[in-house]
């Protein structure tokens, strides 16, 4: 039994089919539950603790659909439209579920129906799991007003008026209900009917496309698990070659005999279909979780999802099968890197429209497409040839040390650069950068391209302007020409 603190006492939050024949309901006292029963056996709840175990429940039940949510503390709603037959039957599913469960060490209680409130009623209230369409009202007029999740408010004023029922609902007029005791009460019995749509929210993202193979004898062996990636990829390639479309992103299920999941995804860096493809890039990422990667006592369910595509072109190929295309092996060989070390860890330079030189050029997530996993950007500023930049331009620009010049718009004639003095022997500039116009706390700066005595080539820029206006202006390091 686990009990909670509510309205400064404790109470019962919890309790088995033992408890309950003791004559102990939930929202009880603790004090008086003790009082009649001192042996009880009594767990502090721990809620996040029970959230964490309904939704690793939620991620197993995906075996089953990939419609699956959250109902409240204690239960979960599974959209198995389209999917019983796959199991033989809403009866064999049903019974395939609870011994599941069972195995498992849970004592579970399940509802079939065409509307969530009734298989919710169902699961709760009704000794017959699996109801038929167009019995809904049947089932519910004996059951308790509690059986339409209506409110304890809602529920405590129609048991003050002798409405102990669902049936005692349904016979009387909408009208007056409806103004005695609001629309959620005629909400509920709607939906529960079926007569207004429930919308279910799936906790996890609707695949694209999907394929799976149930096991006979769960398999271990990593070998084993990469060739059943490429059949199931081979399963989809068809699917995906009537949609003209290539995968981008791919999400590998491992249901284990015991009940834990492992969840591998893995994104391409452009469309693809071929199966032997898939095969290397999950080998990868099969390498790359290495000791994290347990087994246990086997998976007897492997799945593949799509879970975004994009459209796909085809490319020619040689005779010996090989695609000549020296992108899409650039592509491949970016995502095997990615898929072994982690997404992000091959990077591409691409422009940024800013004046800016160290803002000028962002790294991103390399793309095959071109286009950043980063986001869409604005578009680049064309370079001009007449502009000279320095092949190693600093990620931060350095403070120099410049004495007062001559000529205050002019170069320097020395600087001190990390506590070594340079004598410039040549100077070209200056080339003003200004920052962007809504940026106007940025002060301006002149760049000079200086030679020192010994021929190295730096790029220094002035900070501000020797106008009496702005503060003195300081000198900074940012590149290097050779």
């Amino acid at each position: 039994m686990l009990s909670h603190r509510q309205q400064n006492a404790q109470r019962i939050a919890a309790l088995d089919e033992q408890a309950e024949a003791l004559g102990l309901k939930r929202g009880m006292g603790l004090a008086d539950a003790r009082a009649m029963h001192p042996t009880i056996d009594v767990v502090e709840a721990d809620p996040q603790a029970e959230l964490s175990l309904l939704e690793g429940l939620a991620d197993w039940c995906d075996r089953y659909t990939p419609l699956v949510s959250l109902d409240g503390q204690d239960g979960l709603f599974l959209d198995i439209t389209g999917c019983a037959h796959l199991f033989g039957g809403e009866r064999a599913m049903l019974e395939d579920m609870s011994s599941r469960f069972f195995q498992q060490g849970f004592d579970v209680r399940i509802g079939i129906a065409s509307t969530a409130g009734t298989a919710w009623a169902a699961a709760r209230f009704a000794s017959e799991r699996i109801v038929a369409s167009g019995g809904e009202a049947t089932l519910l007029a004996p059951l308790p007003l509690s059986a339409l999740r209506i409110e304890p408010a809602i529920r405590t004023s129609l048991e003050s008026v002798g409405l102990w029922s669902v049936g005692a609902i349904m016979a009387l007029p909408r009208a007056p209900l409806m103004r005695r005791f609001g629309s959620k009460l005629l909400l509920h019995l709607d939906r529960a009917l079926g007569r207004l749509e429930e919308p279910i929210s799936p906790r996890m993202p609707v695949p694209t496309l999907s394929a799976e193979r149930h096991l006979a004898e769960p398999v271990m062996l990593t070998e084993d698990i990469e060739l059943l990636v490429k059949a199931l990829a081979a399963t989809l390639r068809a699917d995906l070659e009537r949609r003209g479309e290539g995968a981008r992103e791919f999400e590998l299920l491992l249901f284990r005999v015991d009940g834990a999941i492992t969840r591998l995804r893995m994104r391409t860096s452009q469309p693809v279909r071929e199966p032997q493809l898939v095969h290397k890039l999950f080998h990868e990422r099969l390498i790359a979780v290495g000791d994290g990667f347990d087994a246990g006592y086997g998976f007897d369910l492997v799945r593949l999802c799509i879970l975004t595509s994009a459209a796909y072109e085809t490319s020619q190929i040689d005779l010996a099968g090989e695609i000549q295309d020296e992108a899409a092996s650039i592509a491949m060989f970016t995502d095997r890197i990615n898929a072994r070390l982690g997404q992000g860890t091959i990077l591409q330079a691409i422009t940024v429209a800013s004046h800016c030189p160290e803002q000028a050029v962002a790294m991103v997530p390399f793309e095959a497409s071109g286009k950043s996993a980063a986001g869409s950007r604005s578009p680049a500023m064309p370079h001009l040839p007449s502009l000279q930049r320095p092949i190693r331009l600093f990620r931060a620009p350095e403070p120099i040390d410049v004495p007062a010049t001559e000529m205050p718009e002019g170069p320097p004639r020395q600087f001190r650069w990390r506590r070594a003095l340079h004598k410039v022997a040549r100077a070209e500039g200056p080339e003003r950068i200004a920052s962007e116009w809504w940026l106007r706390e940025a002060p301006t700066r002149d760049y000079f391209r200086i030679e020192d005595v010994d021929g190295r080539r730096y790029w220094l820029y002035r900070q501000g302007l020797y106008d009496g206006v702005e503060p003195t202006p300081r000198w900074f390091m940012h590149g290097i020409f050779a």
